[in-house]
């Protein structure tokens, strides 16, 4: 699966995956597609931000921003999302976690961070690419 960053062409497709992603994680909050379309807009206008696409039609998404660490520990990387169709899951994941590390690198970042939901627990395969748990986030409905 070829891995590309995507174009203004690819907005209806990565929002649909973002709908699905959306769905898979099991938000209790309901999806807005123009709040996702507007995620894909900043990502794609941003020198700090990338929209790495998996397939043609796309069949994964891994958006995320480079940023200075708020505490000094100079520029880092943050996925926003990755989202990956179960059909194309396998390689073609790591390949996009290949192509998010080289991005982050070539924007000057020192580290890159990743997230896993409680709702799909995907650690270990970050643990097995050499990422580690630093935070564990809680939520609470207000």
């Amino acid at each position: 699966m070829d891995i590309r960053f995507a174009e203004a062409s690819d907005r209806d497709r990565v929002v649909a995956l973002l709908r699905e992603s959306h769905e898979a994680a099991g938000f209790t909050f309901p999806f807005q597609a123009a709040y996702a379309d507007g995620l894909f807009q900043q990502h794609l206008a941003s020198d700090k931000a990338c929209i790495l696409v998996a397939g043609d039609p796309a069949q994964g998404v891994l958006m995320a921003c480079a940023f200075e660490h708020p505490f000094g520990a100079g520029r880092i990387a943050k996925e926003t999302v990755w989202y990956v169709t179960p059909a194309a899951r396998g390689r073609g994941a790591i390949k996009m976690l290949d192509a998010y590390e080289t991005w982050a690198r070539s924007v000057g970042c020192v580290s890159a961070g990743m997230a896993s939901l409680v709702t799909n627990d995907v650690s270990g395969l970050y643990k097995r690419r050499g990422y580690s748990a630093v935070e564990t986030h809680f939520m609470k409905p207000l």
